[in-house]
């Protein structure tokens, strides 16, 4: 069977099919309430959503049905514990194109496509082989964009705090805040590092940009630059964090 490049992304409220680009609609797992007090449920909940609907029918090779004994097998106190086994279980299935979120991550995806943020106008990333915190751009026009951040500055401190051993997640939650409150970001550049103190406001996310050069018989060429998706469009699942 040929094997697309299509998948799930399964988050603990909701699962999306990322191929078709569904943003808010499609399987519903149960309530947040109902997994806290049994976790194995989420578990196999979340196995049986991958069972009914992966598109490759061998499960890129995996005994899938293995893999479901494996994991009910074990205990699971918190709901944290079924997170990680769940990841464990995706893992498997060595697809970028199905992958789990938690309830936070989920809600800090749905920020990302709302096509608004609180914050200071960066995508930040996580450096696979450092693990550092990564400025994959600055958004144009944003606090960051014109305080100086650029592409590729790692961030090593906010407010002080070194960000050595954090995730993007636990990043996202320092730097965004209240509108008109500041945060300090500290940049390592090449050998340098620079403090950039940062007042955050409301951005909204111009997913679209364009520009027309004319030219001689009242021709021209026109450049349009579709920068993402965001649910003022169509939806996306971003594995990037714009903060």
């Amino acid at each position: 069977m040929t094997k697309t490049t299509r998948g799930l992304v399964v988050g603990a409220t909701a699962v999306m099919l990322t191929a078709v680009a569904v943003a808010s609609a499609g399987i519903h797992l149960r309530g947040q309430a109902f997994f806290q007090d049994s976790p194995k449920e989420l578990v196999d909940e979340v196995w049986q959503i991958i069972d009914r609907n992966y598109v490759d029918g061998t499960f890129n090779q995996v005994d899938w049905i293995s893999v479901r004994t494996e994991y009910l097998d074990r205990n699971y106190t918190t709901p944290e514990e079924a997170y990680k086994a769940i990841r464990e279980m995706l893992e498997q299935l060595d697809d970028h194109y199905t992958r789990f979120m938690d309830p936070e991550e989920f809600k800090n995806m749905q920020i990302d496509t709302s096509g608004e943020l609180t914050g200071v106008g960066i995508q930040l990333s996580q450096d696979e082989e450092t693990k550092k915190l990564v400025v994959v751009s600055p958004i144009e026009d944003t606090p960051a964009f014109k305080a100086g951040i650029i592409a590729k500055d790692f961030i090593i401190k906010i407010d002080g705090q070194s960000t050595e051993g954090m995730d993007v997640n636990d990043a996202v939650k320092l730097i965004r805040g209240p509108v008109g409150s500041s945060v300090i970001l500290t940049i390592l550049r090449g050998e340098e590092e620079i403090d950039f103190p940062i007042k955050r406001e409301r951005i909204e996310i111009h997913p679209v940009s364009y520009s027309y050069q004319p030219e001689a018989n009242d021709r021209g060429i026109g450049y349009i630059r579709l920068k993402q998706f965001s649910n003022r469009r169509r939806g996306k699942c971003e594995m990037r964090s714009k903060i």
